[in-house]
């Protein structure tokens, strides 16, 4: 199964990730939600395609110690949370 996902815009309300990091931050959640989707697939309804505007996502736990790509990983989850099975 192939599996296109194209996340237009990730907003992060009261996160201060530096510029440095971002890309870190980027492809820890795109390897965490690739391997998510490979793993567990994704809801029927999206099985044939389709376009979500918004994903319910669950609430992510943050620290002062969490690093890019912890958070990465976290909101990877959260967002599988909304299109996986």
């Amino acid at each position: 199964m192939n599996i296109n996902l194209h996340i237009d815009r990730l907003i992060l309300d009261g996160v201060t990730i530096p510029h440095h990091q971002r890309r870190l931050l980027q492809a820890s959640m795109e390897a965490e939600l690739a391997r998510l989707l490979s793993k567990g697939g994704v809801l029927t309804g999206l099985k044939n395609g389709g376009a979500i505007p918004q994903v319910p996502a669950k609430a992510i736990q943050l620290s002062a110690s969490v690093t890019p790509v912890q958070l990465g990983r976290q909101i990877a989850r959260s967002v599988y949370g909304g299109i996986g099975k």
